[in-house]
């Protein structure tokens, strides 16, 4: 039944032409940004309908701010975070992720991109202290995400309008790539995504399968530099 209906939900979104998913996709003139790892590099494309996240990003990559930082919070089947300014040079064992710019981003979260595996989104703290889900200035993470079912993204999307209190679905194509390549969705419309990975999703997977600490810290340190391609 499962296969049967995923089956149905591709041939679907190949026949769609003008949907939320494929203007997401849209290469357009979008920046790209490359991040090279300790473990590979990686090449995130990032989305114009989010131009406050987009220009943060590329004004700390420009001014070097991401370079030599760590990814300190890495949790497999789910995703890497990383720039938090106290992790440069950070001693063995310290725990992460408080750090930042001193200031945050207005929300900018878009129906049409979703947490599926390689999205780029910015991390935040939580609703109750961040009603507004207000972004960290620097603080970033990218999904690696798990395999999601049909009937588990359903069961989503029903938590979704049950939480809301207001219509909530995705687009065949968006159940595609989550049938497809994974994700987090539980995550969406909670969180902004920004950007998305175009290459380099093996590097994503290494990272995520690092050994961590219990504060998720790889116990290796993995650090990143960043450069902007056009």
């Amino acid at each position: 039944m499962v296969v049967s209906t995923l089956r149905t939900l591709l041939l679907i979104s190949s026949m769609l032409m003008t949907t939320a998913w494929s203007f997401a996709n849209d290469d357009g003139d979008r920046k790209r940004v490359r991040i090279e790892t300790s473990m590979g590099t990686m090449v995130v494309e990032l989305y114009n309908e989010t131009p406050q996240h987009r220009d943060n990003f590329l004004k700390l990559v420009e001014e070097g701010f991401y370079n030599d930082l760590l990814w300190h919070r890495v949790i497999s089947g789910f995703m890497a975070q990383g720039g938090d300014p106290n992790s440069k040079d950070a001693e063995a064992g310290a725990r992460l992720g408080n750090g930042g710019q001193g200031y945050t981003i207005e929300a900018e979260i878009d129906p049409a991109f979703v947490h599926t595996k390689g999205a780029l989104a910015a991390a935040r703290q939580g609703d109750q202290v961040n009603p507004q889900r207000r972004s960290s200035g620097s603080q970033f993470y990218i999904v690696q995400g798990r395999d999601i079912t049909p009937q588990s993204l359903q069961n989503i999307v029903q938590s979704k309008r049950n939480s809301m209190l207001q219509p909530f679905s995705y687009t065949p194509e968006q159940i595609a790539a989550y049938s497809e390549i994974g994700g987090t969705p539980h995550l969406d419309m909670q969180y902004t995504v920004f950007g998305q990975v175009t290459e380099g999703m093996d590097v994503l997977d290494a990272i995520c399968a690092a050994e961590v600490d219990r504060s998720s810290r790889p116990l290796a340190d993995i650090t990143m530099r960043m450069e902007i391609l056009n």
